[in-house]
């Protein structure tokens, strides 16, 4: 019964973790208490994220006609859907290398994102194998 719950509360916190990491870029790392690293994640995404928007508008979010695009964009935050909901409706058409360029940037900002979940769910995976109280052998 022991080993159950255990199993549970780890892995009800490892989806907390990296749902955290997903609705915010950070926000999983600063839950594990690394404010440093979260805050360079959060910084990092967010202006790669903006950067993109900047150069190719908001029209570079387009769920319907640039699906691929759209799947690695979903990964910045749930705030990417209210968007793609915005321009669904084909009401921001950007065209050209702008477009090309704001797809990029805020594509690679959502897979950079999408290591950094993997990363903080990993770290808080790490922490709870390392049991409390438990020496570790030094060489």
């Amino acid at each position: 019964m022991m080993a159950r719950n255990s199993t549970e509360k780890q892995l009800l916190l490892l989806l907390v973790v990296g749902l955290l990491a997903w609705l915010v870029p950070g926000a999983g790392h600063l839950a594990l208490r690394q404010k440093a690293r979260a805050a360079i994640i959060f910084v990092t995404i967010l202006l790669t994220f903006t950067i993109g928007l900047y150069v190719g508008s908001i029209g570079v979010i387009n769920p319907v006609g640039a699906k691929p695009w759209y799947v690695a964009q979903i990964m910045n935050s749930p705030a990417v859907a209210i968007l793609g909901h915005i321009t669904s409706g084909g009401d921001y058409p950007v065209y050209g290398r702008p477009a090309e360029i704001g797809q990029i940037y805020t594509s690679i900002a959502g897979l950079l994102n999408l290591l950094c979940i993997v990363n903080a769910v990993y770290m808080a995976h790490m922490r709870e194998l390392e049991a409390p109280g438990e020496l570790k052998c030094q060489d």
